[in-house]
């Protein structure tokens, strides 16, 4: 019987919740020294876990190997601030551009009174 995409989608969270329980009692104290003792914010970090398990267990597996991943992602660290000056001059932008391109505006159409059913019912009994 083939499987179609819910029992995919079941059998990733399953294997999911098995990593998420494993690495929130024993891996994340390894992967973040900062982790340690700190037991309250782990339940928060399930969901997460849940979604991401595969990229939880590469990260996992290469900090145990003794690599540090910093070096790695300092180049798009430094282009955040680059983004996010182009996102605050590109949605203002847009959202204009969208408002002047509308075809169907609130003051091209007339205003229609709305009536219940009801309120016809009675025009029509009289």
């Amino acid at each position: 019987m083939p499987m179609d995409i819910l029992d995919i989608a079941g059998i990733y969270g399953l294997l999911g919740a098995c990593v998420a329980v494993v690495f929130l009692l024993w891996g994340i104290d390894r992967v973040d020294p900062n982790a340690r003792g700190a037991w309250t914010f782990r339940p928060l970090l399930v969901p997460g876990v849940v979604l991401i398990w595969p990229l939880v267990l590469w990260r996992w597996w290469r900090i145990s190997r003794g690599e540090t991943l910093g070096k790695r992602h300092r180049p798009p660290r430094l282009a955040q601030d680059y983004l996010a000056l182009a996102l605050a001059l590109a949605i203002p932008v847009l959202l204009v551009a969208a408002l002047l391109a509308r075809q169907n505006g609130p003051y091209e159409r007339p205003a229609v009174m709305l009536e219940g059913p009801a309120a016809e019912q009675d025009k029509s009994a009289q």
